[in-house]
């Protein structure tokens, strides 16, 4: 009774440890309030980066979530990010594509439902270990952005 017991655990043990290995991807999403994005609502994501990760390199990618009643092909967000140490945060304007009149939607849907992974930032390093914190304001003519659900940031280990 006790043999059957102690293998099932075992195999369990090394089950449970092999899926729960540690992940090179970070993500966090923000939900936009009532699916409309104003120009005040500036969505914040922290980032922690270990001592011994300084040496990888990244990529950095943005993410949003809209409905099919999204009305423009593209998207400008303004993009900050505030190093550990640093005092003057490093801002960058980011003109997305989202769609095409030859294709329609270029990221994965699922009903009216579109997801966008956008790399912004290729192949990146974060010189100092502690924590990096973005945030992205819409800077569209429309205020507020209707049909956009959520908007974050990716970011993954370069391979």
């Amino acid at each position: 009774m006790k043999k059957p017991f102690l293998f099932l655990l075992a195999a369990g043990t090394l089950l449970w440890s092999s899926c729960s290995l540690p992940s090179d991807v970070f993500e966090k999403d923000v939900v936009i309030p009532g699916h409309q994005w104003a120009t005040s609502f500036k969505p914040h994501v922290d980032f922690t980066i270990a001592g011994a990760d300084t040496a990888d390199r990244y990529n950095i990618y943005l993410v949003l979530r809209h409905s099919d009643a999204y009305l423009y092909n593209n998207i400008w967000i303004r993009g900050t990010v505030q190093a550990p140490g640093d005092s003057v945060p490093k801002s960058q304007r980011y003109d997305l594509t989202l769609a095409t009149n030859d294709k329609g939607w270029l990221g994965s849907g699922m009903d009216d439902i579109y997801e966008h992974r956008v790399l912004i930032q290729p192949d990146t390093k974060f010189t100092k270990p502690g924590t990096y914190s973005f945030t992205l304001e819409q800077i569209m003519r429309d205020d507020p952005l209707q049909h956009v659900f959520n908007v974050g940031v990716r970011v993954e280990k370069a391979k």
